[in-house]
């Protein structure tokens, strides 16, 4: 998973990591950079807004599409949606203009902005934090959905198939739900909603009075499913392909970006 539970809060890995490397860099640059305390906080602050601006605005471009769609999704910073060599071009570029007057002071800051971007990188990669879900495939698992019916997932295959786990008292949930109705209506893909520990009636009323219709929305009021991806938090979801094989999984609330980029695998 993308994620780890620090009480009733979700904290991305890849942030958590981005914040190791951005505290190695710090350090570091203490060490190394021949830089007076002014000096040294003007750069690194600086490093670090041009860093968020640049990955930021630049995974708005690679994706424009999305939002273009939705642009005020561009300002809602807490979502996923940074690209690291943007990012890395961005706090190069600020460097070289801050410290233009001190070359070897400039040389090893970008030795050290490269090893820490190469750290992150490393760290997402290795996610020794994470763990994979406990499944790898669509469960063969008996749930209802909000007529009574006895629906099995593991029957859903044939098309790809997006699974996520919500509930109402969840603000990101409630947030991405309106985006996973419009994924619903797509052509060649199945979206299911499934409700974790949750009362009928308390699904329903809240599906009815956002005007949420989902072709697939079940409940687990034993969260049966959240334990089965051993999930640390809601929302999750988990994208199927067409036979049923799990591709993809994150935790947290998903952007229109990301969700456009896994339905058009």
């Amino acid at each position: 998973m993308n994620a780890i539970a620090l009480g009733p809060l979700l904290i991305a890995l890849p942030r958590l990591y981005a914040f190791i490397a951005a505290l190695v860099l710090l350090l570091l640059s203490l060490a190394v950079l021949r830089l007076d305390k002014a000096q040294r906080a003007g750069w690194f602050n600086g490093l670090m807004l041009a860093w968020l601006l640049g990955a930021r605005l630049g995974y708005v471009m690679m994706h424009a599409d999305s939002y273009l769609a939705a642009p005020l999704d561009i300002l809602k910073l807490w979502q996923p949606g940074y690209s690291p060599v943007w990012g890395l071009l961005a706090a190069a570029v600020w460097s070289s203009w801050k410290l233009r007057d001190h070359l070897t002071t400039l040389i090893k800051a970008k030795v050290l902005l490269a090893a820490s971007v190469a750290l992150w990188l490393g760290l997402v990669a290795w996610n020794p934090l994470g763990h994979d879900t406990g499944l790898d495939e669509l469960p063969d698992l008996v749930l209802e959905d909000l007529e009574g019916n006895e629906v099995n997932l593991h029957d859903m295959q044939g098309e790809p198939l997006v699974l996520n786990l919500w509930a109402t008292w969840c603000p990101p949930c409630r947030r991405e739900m309106p985006l996973l109705a419009e994924a619903d209506d797509r052509e060649g893909v199945r979206v299911v909603v499934v409700n974790q520990g949750e009362t009928l009636l308390a699904a329903t009323r809240y599906l009815d009075s956002q005007g949420l219709d989902f072709d697939q929305a079940l409940l687990d009021p034993e969260q049966r499913l959240m334990v089965m991806v051993e999930s640390p938090g809601l929302p999750t979801s988990l994208l199927f392909d067409a036979q049923g094989r799990l591709v993809e999984r994150h935790v947290g609330e998903l952007t229109r970006a990301q969700l456009d980029a896994w339905l058009e695998r």
